[in-house]
């Protein structure tokens, strides 16, 4: 397969293929569209199965952070990168070190960042070798937090505007992933009242949160027939498809995970069966939101503030899908679209800063 035929090629501005025999660092960096800015997003480090596995990882994350910057007001373009590799057998500064050369070779086309397998550590690391990361120790750090509060917040838009309740008091959450993210979010919806229901391949992280929480574990497989209120998905993506969307028993999908519709199509088929879907690139965007205001004149206030909005945009997609009749992902797709295509025009900045200073 090449990379134009690619089922998840979408007129990409770049992809590039990196390795260094001498750390056996094997890499893509895929650059969706530049049009905002220059190309924000995470650095994901995996055990992928395949050349082909990654490459479409690559494709589809980078595409995604295009449209969550988009829709989030900022003016950065989506790019992603992915290392092919286990992050706890293969992970070496000796790797990171090559990586943050590679990105350092694409001029600033490409700004990296903490993702699923790296770390505000590893991004130190990088930061040595190249000016193009974000999210270090020095900087804004740990992306997680501001991402689960934007979540939160989606959550608590999509129950107020599909079940009509104000408060998360009694509401019934089945989360999936216990990572640093879903952990987090489970913490916000515990103190607004929620009863939880959880899972995670890590046991560990499932008997915390119920010792903490009071969540009901459940076993991997079953959560997407768990009866509750809302389904959120916090792990890897594709996980609503043709075999698990028919197993919801839920009135609303909202949660952290990047890519969570297998298919386009799968939007359509949430809206026929009467769930409410948030887009999962509006919900997750406040980790985006967090590291594109790093650096100096960063406002952390003014940060958190920007995050909290993702409530409104949540109720303002809901409602004008409600409007049209239309799949609440087409129309976010729409509205990114719209701003993509107006080249940022009342686009947010809460730093101060130039769009030039982001790659300075």
């Amino acid at each position: 397969m090449t990379v134009f035929s690619s089922r998840d090629f979408k007129d990409h501005e770049l992809v590039a293929f990196g390795s260094d025999a001498a750390t056996g660092l094997k890499c893509i960096v895929a650059v969706h569209g530049t049009q905002l800015g220059p190309a924000l997003g995470g650095c994901r480090m995996w055990d992928y199965g395949s050349d082909d596995e990654a490459l479409a990882d690559a494709l589809r994350l980078s595409r995604g952070m295009t449209y969550k910057a988009a829709i989030a007001g900022l003016n950065v373009g989506g790019g992603k990168a992915v290392i092919m590799g286990d992050a706890g057998r293969d992970k070496s500064e000796d790797l990171l070190r090559a990586f943050g050369r590679f990105v350092d070779s694409l001029g600033g086309r490409y700004i990296t960042a903490e993702d699923v397998g790296t770390t505000v550590a590893d991004m130190d690391v990088i930061a040595t070798q190249t000016p193009f990361v974000r999210g270090t120790s020095e900087g804004s750090g740990n992306p997680s937090p501001m991402t689960a509060l934007g979540v939160y917040m989606a959550i608590r838009a999509a129950v107020e505007h599909g079940l009509g309740y104000a408060e998360l008091s009694g509401v019934r959450v089945a989360v999936q992933g216990l990572g640093s993210v879903g952990y987090a979010l489970c913490r916000h919806l515990a103190d607004a009242g929620a009863r939880l229901s959880v899972t995670d391949i890590d046991e560990g992280a499932v008997r915390r949160a119920a010792a903490e929480f009071g969540a009901h574990p459940v076993a991997p497989d079953d959560i997407y027939g768990t009866e509750a209120d809302v389904f959120a998905p916090c792990a890897l993506g594709a996980v609503l498809n043709d075999a698990t969307i028919p197993l919801l028993r839920v009135r609303v999908v909202t949660g952290a995970a990047n890519n969570q519709l297998a298919e386009g199509r799968h939007g359509a088929e949430l809206k026929r069966r009467g769930i409410l879907y948030t887009p999962d690139y509006v919900a997750n965007a406040g980790g985006l939101i967090d590291v594109a205001h790093d650096g100096p004149g960063r406002d952390a206030d003014a940060v958190r503030r920007m995050t909290e909005g993702i409530y409104g945009t949540v109720k303002r997609i809901l409602a004008r899908a409600e409007a049209e009749d239309a799949a609440t992902s087409a129309v976010a797709d729409r509205i990114a679209e719209e701003r993509i295509a107006g080249n940022g025009v009342a686009g947010n900045r809460i730093s101060g800063r130039a769009d030039a200073e982001l790659a300075a």
